[in-house]
């Protein structure tokens, strides 16, 4: 591991944001005898929403720490418009990071936490106060600057530390987990916000998280990860259909698993023959399982059904019925005033 260098990037703050391309190439962090990274390499475009999803201990945290310069490699590189910046200090890099726990200074109000990194760059009290007054308002706080932190809500504690981020004007914003401590309600706006300002400033962005949820709703690409790889990189909509892998395709979203017999890049499943949609169905021939979404498969009650109705969930919209047919027990969306009408232990075709 090599020491970090005080090399400066350069930026205007006089300057709006603008995306920069990011590239990891063949990243690899080790920690005793856990790979976290193993040999990763991704491509951002500048002006990118990128995710990074996966599960605990995956390595998502990790690559976004090393992007940040809060982590060395044990070798690899992180270059940022053509800049090798693997040695840089993380103060010199030019990146925003906003974290899951907020992080802003308790005996501070909301705007001088705004304008805290703009102190930092020797920024005028007036250019300070202009600049995190206008960010305060973008972020729909503008009636918040003078309240301390355990004066304001989580959501809106977390819209100040968001702020504060793209006070500096960044290259390349950084988010981890930033939405997890919130409830449904002030993610699901929080949501909304960020992905409305990172559209409009056109910065790039990495965003960690584990929630399926906030990445097919916020993302430009998905970069799935399992043990400090990666198992795909693709848009949300290519995840959900096309998943490349097993892995990918029980990670993102909900499947059930049923076991087909391949020929001709079609399985059989519940009588149907259905073509392959994902995957190299051409190296394929014989024994296979299916994964199947819920809103895939359709149900009738039919007293003559070879499945039943094992289970209910009411979800809104939608209820999620768990059906058995012999011993393979499959997830079924439907609109809940169809499910209303389908009792519990009803023999049902699929």
């Amino acid at each position: 591991m090599t020491q970090m260098k005080e090399t400066p990037m350069t930026n205007s703050t006089s300057q709006p944001p603008q995306g920069a391309a990011v590239s990891l190439e063949n990243l690899v962090r080790t920690y005793g005898s856990v790979r976290a990274l193993d040999g990763l390499t991704l491509k951002i475009d500048p002006g990118e929403f990128m995710a990074l999803l996966g599960p605990s201990g995956c390595g998502k945290t990790t690559a976004l720490r090393v992007l940040a310069g809060f982590e060395l490699l044990d070798s690899g590189r992180v270059m940022v418009d053509g800049v090798d910046l693997s040695d840089v200090n993380a103060r010199k890099r030019d990146m925003g990071m906003v974290f899951q726990s907020y992080s802003l200074f308790p005996n501070m109000n909301a705007v001088n936490n705004v304008a805290f990194g703009l102190r930092m760059r020797k920024q005028s009290s007036e250019v300070r106060r202009k600049k995190a007054g206008e960010l305060l308002e973008m972020v729909g706080l503008a009636d918040q600057a003078a309240k301390y932190p355990h004066q304001m809500s989580g959501g809106q504690q977390q819209r100040v530390a968001l702020a504060r981020a793209l006070a500096i004007e960044p290259r390349v914003l950084l988010l981890d987990e930033p939405l997890s401590a919130l409830d449904a309600m002030v993610r699901a706006e929080l949501r909304d916000q960020i992905r409305q300002l990172q559209q409009r400033l056109a910065i790039t962005t990495v965003f960690v998280t584990h929630d399926q949820e906030e990445v097919l709703s916020m993302a430009d690409r998905v970069c799935v990860m399992s043990r400090g790889h990666i198992e795909q990189v693709a848009t949300p909509a290519e995840l959900y259909a096309r998943p490349k892998t097993a892995f990918v395709a029980q990670f993102v979203g909900i499947s059930s698993r049923v076991p087909v017999v391949v020929t001709d890049h079609e399985v059989e499943v519940f009588g149907q023959r259905c073509p392959v949609r994902s995957g190299d169905s051409s190296a394929v021939t014989g024994a296979a399982d299916a994964l199947l979404r819920p809103e895939d498969i359709a149900i009738e009650v039919d007293p003559d059904g070879k499945g039943f109705v094992t289970r209910k969930s009411f979800l809104g919209a939608m209820t999620r019925l768990v059906v058995q047919i012999g011993e393979i027990s499959v997830r079924v969306d439907v609109r809940s005033d169809v499910g209303s009408d389908i009792e519990l232990g009803s023999h049902v075709r699929a």
